[in-house]
């Protein structure tokens, strides 16, 4: 009598696709590689199995996947092309990324599965955003009464290296304590790396250890024994599909080959390789399909015809052109002209207003930053009901610098709430809301709060250019930030050259509640991700308060302020710091020319220009380092553009390299002060 196989599966789609992985993987490791065709190569062996059946079930509108660089058997369960497969491994044009990512990090618009969310190289990165995707199902659901986002979920594999991360624990805080339908598949090969899992996992085992876990449904067996594996698999997501929660699914599976293919598992044994042998889920496979689905000749004929496909996929990727060095710089920002195809407002169809740059103040009250901003998320919450505000203590205490004060009675706190205390959450969340249609805006409390959330704000920065344009993730990422009446080295942190450098990302940092207004609106209704950065000297300043210049009010970015006139010297500076230039320049006798950025990226390089072809002087003034600042840019840009226009030498007055202290008489040896910043212009002018 023949055994039943799983009715929930397309067994002979499972099979094919299981061969063809696992052909491709062996001509990139033993012919494409040594040949220089493949530079970097990842393989899935061993690893086949449960990917592809849990590919088979993500068939829901809102169904996504947050795979890692061991998935390809996933991603083509899930609709990749074994030529763009292989096409991603040489690096050619018919790649998901056109060339500009590793060949195994993949992404992909939804086809006739789940969609693929863009994946990256970190480890442990892919785990927030699929957390943010799953509290955007229920957003989607519950808030926009989105009917295709009912009883669709979110997976995300990892394996057991992946665990001890910060993103790992992270996503699994979010998803237990929102009970969010986050489903976690982790293949455990027992090595991550050369390191094994004991030093990963305390008893190697994670599904194990987190068996008390409250919220969270727990399977656990082989990866490679199919009648096991496919009920396993089943039972996870029919139940994640049937209950308000997260689940956990680990997989014990062997790793067939090296970390990479500059891994030989020298410090494998030979009986340790034996061993995982032994586990190879594709005789066990066969076993499984041999005679109760198809006779041992069709079989060999399945092999023989995935043989054939890939060796004509992998003629046709050849055969694709590399990429033109003159569009590597396309995809770096949004364009009108090429929109992406997930991700933000543009992506969901979704047009805001335009505004005005001209200020319409319905009163002549002067309203500090602090106000401006929070009048200007309540306008725009009211506007959009897709935007989100969260972070820590934004909610019933509306901020620790009270910016989001009341907007969560107003609006409720399903759209303005607080979250757990990790940056990495609160960003990566972020970028899995965005992927979603979301537009979110996290705050993080500080800047240098922001350096555990380094690696996600890196990689969304990326994100519409490493997928070819096919994604992206509006963000704005409020940071208030700088010194304030006194300083210490864990709240004044600016460095506002670390994100100005990171490709991708818009920087904001107005000096005053207008600009605060215009830039913010902008941002929220932008196509991009931003770094608000809201300083802290600033925020309830006499100097910086302006009248509300009205809920239309919008600068666009690269456009700065021309604060004063004068055609004796250019000051370009930014944030705080405009209020002191301002009062320097206030006690000397000279037409001194105040530039305010308002932003660093892009920044108004027409209008530093102009000025100092007017004047033939400029002086550079931030609150950052002087060493590798962002000064140091706009001095090279000035001596490149102007150099037969100067006069004088290039100044710059800027911190030394050290962390704002504590003392406030301390602090005035480190910020730049109102008489630093006059005497530097004094020394220009007669020069």
């Amino acid at each position: 009598m023949l055994k039943k196989l799983h009715p929930a599966f397309d067994w002979t789609e499972v099979a094919r696709l299981a061969l063809c992985s696992r052909l491709m993987d062996e001509m990139e490791e033993n012919e494409l590689t040594p040949q220089g065709l493949v530079t970097y190569q990842f393989s899935a062996r061993g690893h086949e199995l449960g990917q592809l059946l849990i590919s088979q079930l993500l068939d829901r509108p809102f169904d996504a996947a947050s795979p890692y660089y061991r998935s390809r058997p996933f991603l083509m369960g899930s609709g990749l092309t074994l030529t763009e497969a292989f096409a991603s491994d040489m690096a050619r044009t018919g790649s998901l990324s056109g060339g500009r990512d590793v060949g195994v990090v993949f992404n992909m618009p939804r086809r006739k599965r789940a969609l693929i969310l863009p994946m990256s190289g970190d480890v442990g990165s892919q785990f927030t955003p699929a957390a943010g995707w799953a509290q955007a199902l229920i957003y989607h659901k519950t808030v926009l009464k989105n009917t295709d986002a009912g009883n669709s979920i979110a997976v995300v594999f990892g394996g057991d290296g992946a665990v001890a991360t910060n993103g790992f624990w992270s996503a699994l805080t979010i998803a237990t304590t929102l009970q969010l339908p986050l489903l976690f598949v982790v293949e455990d090969n027992q090595y991550a790396i050369s390191v094994k899992s004991p030093l990963q996992t305390a008893g190697a085992n994670v599904a194990q250890n987190l068996a008390s876990f409250k919220n969270l449904a727990i399977w656990d067996g082989c990866g490679t024994n199919p009648a096991e594996t496919a009920d396993l698999v089943h039972t996870a997501v029919r139940h994640m599909r049937e209950w308000s929660g997260p689940g956990l699914l680990r997989l014990t599976v062997p790793r067939l080959s090296g970390h990479s293919s500059v891994d030989n598992q020298a410090y494998k044994t030979e009986a340790e390789k034996a061993a995982e042998w032994q586990n190879d889920p594709i005789p066990a496979l066969q076993k499984y399909l041999v005679p109760a689905l198809m006779r041992e000749d069709q079989w060999e004929q399945l092999m023989a015809d995935a043989k054939q496909d890939v060796a004509r996929a992998c003629d046709e990727a050849q055969a694709q052109p590399h990429g033109d060095p003159a569009t590597v710089t396309r995809f770096a920002f949004s364009s009108r002209n090429a929109p992406q195809q997930v991700g933000g407002l543009m992506a969901a169809g979704i047009a805001l207003p335009t505004g005005t740059e001209t200020p319409d103040p319905p009163d002549p009250r002067r309203i500090n930053m602090i106000e401006a901003i929070r009048r200007t998320l309540d306008v725009e919450l009211a506007l959009n009901p897709r935007l989100l505000v969260f972070g820590e203590d934004v909610g019933v205490k509306g901020g620790v610098h009270a910016a989001t004060l009341g907007l969560q009675t107003q609006y409720g706190d399903g759209r303005v709430f607080d979250t757990s205390l990790n940056e990495e959450g609160i960003i990566g969340r972020a970028v899995g809301m965005a992927y979603a249609g979301l537009m979110p805006v996290p705050e993080i409390q500080f800047r240098k709060y922001a350096d555990p959330a380094t690696e996600q704000i890196n990689n969304l920065g990326t994100i519409r250019w490493r997928t070819n344009g096919r994604f992206a993730a509006p963000v704005v990422i409020r940071i208030p930030g700088g010194y304030r009446k006194i300083g210490d080295p864990w709240h004044s942190v600016t460095s506002e050259v670390t994100f100005a450098h990171q490709p991708g990302l818009l920087f904001a940092c107005p000096a005053n509640a207008e600009d605060t207004v215009g830039l913010l609106r902008t941002a929220l209704r932008g196509n991009d991700p931003v770094i608000f950065f809201e300083h802290r000297a600033m925020l309830d300043a006499a100097w910086a308060r302006r009248p509300y210049p009205g809920d239309n009010y919008m600068i666009p970015f690269g456009k700065a302020r021309l604060v004063t006139t004068g055609a004796d010297l250019t000051v370009v500076t930014w944030g705080a710091m405009v209020e002191r230039c301002e009062l320097a320049a206030a006690q000397l006798d000279a037409g001194i020319e105040i530039i305010d950025l308002r932003t660093l990226s892009p920044w108004d390089e027409t209008a530093v220009f102009q000025s100092v072809q007017k004047t033939s002087k400029c002086l550079i003034v931030h609150e950052d380092i002087a060493f590798g600042g962002f000064g140091a840019e706009i001095a090279a840009a000035v001596v490149a553009a102007c150099f037969l226009d100067l006069d004088a030498p290039v100044e710059r007055v800027a911190a030394p390299a050290v962390p704002v202290p504590f003392n406030t008489h301390l602090m005035e040896g480190v910020v730049p002060t109102v008489a630093a910043i006059g005497q530097r212009m004094e020394k220009l002018l007669v020069f």
